[in-house]
């Protein structure tokens, strides 16, 4: 199932949130090379996580992290101004109707479910917050996921060649995108929804809530 959960909030799931930051460390240290920071605990965490954004998580049937996405409004302090401005000639991204989605991690016991749930995920903060766009910088090896779920982004620049190039795009979840998503996670809209509502309570009426 997908929990959507502010920072402030990770501590009513211990579990979930150890997990997260263990798997992240996993991924982008271990096994891709990045060049973050991993505490005595295991865990990748940066400056960003201390600015309250919010998580999708994917939650598997033991409680433990499987697979999770960091969305922050760009009205404030992001990545891709901060660190990657020099992909977008120098403009800043900044709009309350964009908001960056970044560290895109699946745990090493993910099933095949959970990156489209992800998806479904993002889809659904969209819809709820009424935004326009997700920003975020990134590579080859996602373009794949990209073009599988009919989410492929609007580059907007890019640097390098071949598995060493990144770029940074704008994302949107159209209309043809929900069915095959839902598909791919194995559940109907509505449960999605009840999702997000047992989330962010029954306050929550996206925009999108006619797609079965």
């Amino acid at each position: 199932m997908l929990r959507y959960v502010y920072a402030t909030d990770l501590a009513r799931f211990p579990v979930l949130r150890d997990t997260m930051f263990r798997d992240r460390a996993e991924q982008f240290k271990n096994r891709l090379g990045w060049d973050v920071s991993v505490n005595d605990k295991g865990e990748e965490r940066d400056e960003y996580d201390a600015l309250n954004p919010l998580y999708v998580i994917w939650e598997q049937e033991d409680g433990t992290h499987g697979g999770s996405m960091r969305f922050l409004p760009t009205i404030g302090q992001t990545m891709v101004n901060d660190h990657f401005i020099h992909l977008t000639d120098g403009v800043r991204i900044e709009s309350p109707f964009i908001w960056e989605c970044t560290r895109f991690c699946l745990s090493p016991t993910a099933d095949r479910r959970v990156s489209a749930g992800l998806v479904l995920g993002a889809g659904e903060i969209m819809a709820n917050f009424h935004l326009d766009h997700f920003v975020g910088v990134f590579d080859p090896r996602m373009e794949r996921i990209y073009r599988l779920y009919g989410v492929e982004p609007d580059v907007i620049g890019t640097k390098g060649e071949g598995r060493e190039q990144i770029g940074v795009g704008l994302w949107e979840m159209n209309q043809a995108a929900w069915p095959r998503t839902l598909k791919r996670v194995g559940v109907t809209r509505d449960m999605s929804l009840q999702w997000v509502e047992r989330s962010f309570g029954p306050r929550a009426k996206p925009r999108l809530a006619e797609i079965a």
